[in-house]
């Protein structure tokens, strides 16, 4: 079977039930397992990546303007492919190619793939997404292993956590030129790992938030996880960004209680390394209970 995989999620899912022999193409930021970076890209972004979070908001909101896509599809180089299924996405159109990107380099081909586009919510609708993959790929039995090893991980953090005498308000920055707060399943994971989403709604997607309601959030705990960076491009932005005064009273503050975290692999991913993310989030909400090699080497850093 021949497969394309138009999100990163997807790449890791196909990978985990062992399919990564069948993965023919990928997107520009499938770079998980390492190599799947080596498989030909099949997308590129119409953006300029290397700008302020500002700059990239403002490009992306005049793409959106003009009806335009924010990427190309290499059409030619998906016919050479011929693909048996196509894996995409109709969740985020900022994220990566839509089925509607994919229309005009679906007419070029001799015989139409199947596709299957994923757009989970929340963390049983991401599970659910990889049993739909197994579906698909002829892999029902590994991708009901899969996602039984992951629930079992999850349940075992969250009974942990239940053992916690707080559940500290925890503030999920998803960007910070606006401000948006994490949505669909980090609100979730926040909760599993033990604490209180202040401003984020679970199931729901990101959303943009006042500089007002962050400073009346009560915040104890900061997570910085800007979509698509690792921690240490996350904590770049951080310590280049002007806190606003009237974010001086919130206890994270006050209390050095900011973390930086690689978003980009433990949380903006619908994917199985959600888990990992709900790992990493217990070892910052709850350190006392969750040792610091409970959280993957790099995934995080005190700000």
């Amino acid at each position: 079977m021949q497969i394309c995989s138009l999100l990163p999620s997807a790449t890791e899912i196909l990978y985990a039930l062992g399919l990564g022999d069948s993965v023919a193409g990928v997107s520009h930021e499938c770079d998980f397992p390492p190599e799947a970076a080596k498989k030909p890209a099949l997308i590129q972004p119409r953006l300029n990546l290397d700008v302020t979070p500002g700059e990239m908001d403002r490009q992306v909101s005049d793409l959106i303007a003009r009806g335009e896509s924010i990427y190309l599809v290499d059409s030619d180089l998906l016919a050479s492919i011929a693909p048996d299924l196509i894996v995409t996405q109709d969740l985020c159109h900022v994220c990566t190619a839509s089925p509607d990107d994919l229309a005009g380099a679906l007419t070029r081909l001799a015989k139409r793939p199947q596709v299957l586009s994923l757009t989970p919510h929340t963390l049983r609708d991401v599970w659910s997404d990889i049993h739909r993959v197994g579906e698909a790929t002829h892999r029902r039995r590994d991708a009901q292993a899969l996602t039984l090893a992951l629930e079992q991980k999850v349940a075992t953090i969250q009974m942990e956590a239940a053992a916690a005498a707080k559940r500290p308000r925890v503030l999920c920055l998803e960007w910070l030129d606006p401000f948006y707060v994490g949505g669909h399943w980090v609100p979730e994971m926040v909760a599993l790992a033990g604490g209180i989403d202040v401003l984020g709604a679970a199931g729901k997607p990101s959303f943009k938030v006042t500089a007002e309601q962050v400073a009346e959030s009560g915040a104890e705990i900061i997570i910085v996880m800007p979509c698509g960076y690792n921690s240490a491009r996350a904590a770049v932005q951080w310590r280049s960004f002007q806190v606003p005064d009237a974010w001086r009273g919130l206890p994270a503050l006050q209390n050095g209680q900011i973390f930086s975290v690689d978003a980009n692999s433990y949380f903006s991913r619908p994917g199985p390394r959600l888990s990992d993310g709900i790992a990493i989030l217990a070892h910052i909400l709850h350190p006392e209970i969750f040792p610091a090699h409970s959280a993957p080497p790099g995934s995080f850093q005190p700000l």
